[in-house]
Order: structure tokens, then C-alpha cells, then sequence
């Protein structure tokens, strides 16, 4: 299969800065289901590494042994797909670690793209969004667990994709959300 465009995305999921329950920064628990999904689309769609941050010693400790088992142990012999999938996984303490491991993977600083389930002012289209991320350019696609991505590190981010126009009710699991905005990016029509 011909790859039309150089693909240099890669995809992070913070569990922190991210919003609680009441709209206070909090770090977020792994979840399984999200570390398997993401991974799994994320290969799927091309994508050039998994970066999840974790700040919490203990929760960084378990996704890791998520992906030594997939990768190292019994299920990287019994499901080598999944292996494939977790290859792409860093687990990372901060943003700023992985920015660190992009930049010294691709010799450039990646562009960061901030998602939301919110409108904001300045959001970009998935049609700018595509055009950029065909660049040969690495860029970074951030998404938020728990309530989302915290305003400030949103205000950070070089530009921020607009969010899933939902018909009556927009609050997706992350790895849904993923898995769509990969495919509206990478997809073919």
C-alpha cells in the first residue's frame, strides 16, 4: 500500500494537567482500555509513537507493566499484533519528557495540537489540521483524560483542533475520540 504523505504524527495522552469533576487540575488514573485503544488506532492509523503522561510513581509503574506484557511477556507471544501496537507506548512523567523524546527522535521540536470537547476562540478545522500534519514536520496531537485538557496547558499548545461536533450529547471516551479524529486526520475519504 502506497503511503501518500509522510506521516510524523504522534499522539500523547496527559493524565496531567487535566480537569476534575468540579474544573480543578488533577492527575488522572491509567486506564487499561484507553493504554490497548489508543495504541491499537494509533498503529492502525500510522502514527509515529504513543506518548502517555503519567506524573503519579504508581500509575506510571502499572502502565508499564501493561506494556511489558504486551511487548516483552506472554502476550507479546500470544497476540503479536498487540506487540505491534504497544512498540509505539512511552511512558513518560511530564510533557517536557516528551517533547525531549520527539525532538531527539526527529532532530525537530514537534508542533503541539491541543483537542477539546469545548468550541473555543481560534480552534483550527480538521481540514487545516490535515494539511498541516502531512508536513513532514513532526506533530504532536494532545489529548486530555478525566474532564479534559487544563485551560493553561491548552493555551500553550501551538494550535488547538476543533471538537467533535456531537448531534445532542458530546462526552466520548478519550480512545473514541482518538480513534475518530485519527481517522478524519489520517483517514482516507
Amino acid at each position: 500500500m502506497k503511503q501518500l504523505f509522510k506521516n510524523n504524527l504522534h499522539v500523547a495522552l496527559l493524565h496531567y494537567p487535566v480537569l476534575g469533576k468540579k474544573g480543578e487540575i488533577i492527575a488522572s488514573a491509567i486506564t487499561n482500555l484507553d493504554l490497548h485503544d489508543i495504541a491499537r488506532a494509533s498503529k492502525t492509523y500510522g502514527v509515529q509513537s504513543f506518548q502517555v503522561v503519567i506524573p503519579l510513581d504508581d500509575q506510571r509503574q502499572i502502565a508499564k507493566d501493561i506494556c511489558a506484557h504486551w511487548v516483552t511477556g506472554h502476550g507479546s507471544r500470544s497476540n503479536p499484533d498487540r506487540k505491534l501496537s504497544f512498540e509505539l507506548v512511552n511512558i513518560a512523567p511530564d510533557f517536557e519528557t516528551v517533547m525531549k523524546n520527539i525532538k531527539q527522535t526527529t532532530g525537530v521540536k514537534p508542533c503541539t495540537i491541543a483537542t477539546t470537547a469545548h468550541t473555543i476562540d481560534g480552534c483550527i478545522s480538521y481540514a487545516s489540521c490535515r494539511e498541516l500534519v502531512q508536513s513532514y514536520r513532526p506533530h504532536l496531537l494532545v489529548f486530555g483524560t478525566a474532564w479534559g485538557i487544563s485551560p493553561d496547558f491548552i493555551a500553550k499548545c501551538d494550535h488547538v483542533l476543533s471538537p467533535i461536533q456531537a448531534h445532542a450529547y458530546n462526552h466520548l471516551s478519550v480512545r473514541s475520540a482518538v480513534a475518530i479524529i485519527l481517522d478524519r486526520l489520517l483517514g482516507r475519504a
